[in-house]
């Protein structure tokens, strides 16, 4: 039986909406629809390495933003609404299934639409908190000012209001009509981008074309030795030759540009000491963030890691408690054991 005093979080995703604003914050106003990338697929071997490269920098971390959302409370459903047949929001399926949301299929009914969940995202809501009385927060997931009334209609039925969306395309009048509302690239485990000084993107563009040119270029000249650029612009040599000569080189490069470009829901399987290390450090950040505190109950802190793991457990991982879990983690948590609470913080 579910305790009255726990808080119940319902998450809901504008897909399309944050996936373009991610892409047009990084590379300029409206270059998502110039770069056509919704139907754009990474695995054509014709496809253009340059907007291959642009959509990877531009992955947006699912996890981190259902991670912040957990830290509300007991995540009890989790709904992302998108048309998932496009090529762009189909690379995203296995890290959202990975994470247990809910994916809602929305047809759309023009040759392209930037956004059609407003709608059925809102009635959605609203359905779930008369059918759900028990749901004390609903997060937003989206900057359009289209959700204002939601958000006020939430706030009236008594829900607290979560908002999250991407710096430079949020309505004002959204972040003023919820509860609380996170910026996309202030959530913990994401890098900020930085402000680029007038014309830089311009600058960026032309050397993107280059590097990519000189790579082509680099791959023609050498029979068993090529260079790929990857998505953060470091290059990395291979020993591997083209597969077969009847194949044009171009053709090969960009094919192999775009195998090397993988989204982090298809990474490799990691480490469980790592994965439990990284998961620990979000879980003291988020902690750390929210109350405003520099040592955090131990226990609150193996509850948040719970929510954004429910697999947790220390004494799978080899150790006898969650204190000899944080010890063994000296690198990254300080604990405390002076009094009979044990606290820990995020070292440094």
């Amino acid at each position: 039986m579910t305790d009255p005093a726990d808080t119940r979080v319902a998450v809901y995703i504008d897909f399309d909406n944050i996936v373009i604003s991610r892409y047009d914050q990084l590379h300029g106003r409206g270059q998502f629809q110039k770069d056509r990338a919704r139907g754009f697929d990474t695995d054509d071997k014709t496809a253009d390495p340059e907007i291959t490269e642009r959509l990877a920098r531009a992955t947006v971390d699912v996890g981190a933003i259902i991670d912040f959302a957990s830290s509300f409370g007991t995540l009890v459903l989790t709904r992302a609404y998108a048309d998932w047949s496009a090529s762009v929001n189909a690379d995203y399926r296995g890290q959202l299934v990975s994470r247990a949301v809910d994916l809602v299929q929305l047809f759309p009914t023009a040759a392209y639409t930037k956004n059609g969940a407003d709608i059925r995202l809102a009635v959605d809501a609203v359905e779930d908190m008369f059918r759900l009385p028990d749901l004390t927060h609903v997060v937003i997931v989206a900057g359009d000012s289209d959700y204002i009334a939601l958000a006020q209609r939430c706030k009236r039925l008594g829900r607290y209001v979560v908002g999250i969306g991407v710096a430079g395309s949020t309505s004002k009048s959204l972040a003023a009509a919820c509860d609380e509302f996170a910026t996309y690239d202030a959530l913990p485990g994401i890098t900020p981008v930085a402000a680029r000084a007038p014309g830089a993107r311009a600058t960026s563009r032309t050397s993107t074309r280059k590097s990519a040119a000189a790579a082509v270029d680099a791959g023609s000249s050498e029979g068993d030795a090529s260079t790929d650029r990857t998505p953060d612009g470091t290059v990395a040599a291979t020993s591997e030759p083209v597969a077969s000569p009847d194949v044009p080189r171009k053709t090969a490069r960009r094919a192999k540009a775009a195998a090397t470009i993988t989204t982090r829901g298809e990474a490799e399987p990691e480490d469980p000491q790592d994965v439990a290390t990284g998961l620990l450090e979000r879980a003291l950040r988020l902690g750390h963030e929210k109350d405003d505190a520099d040592w955090l109950h131990s226990s609150s802190v193996k509850e948040q890691m719970k929510r954004m793991d429910p697999s947790f457990s220390e004494k799978a991982l080899g150790y006898r408690s969650f204190s000899d879990f944080i010890k063994s983690r000296d690198a990254v948590a300080d604990l405390d054991e002076t009094n009979q609470i044990r606290l820990v913080r995020l070292k440094g």
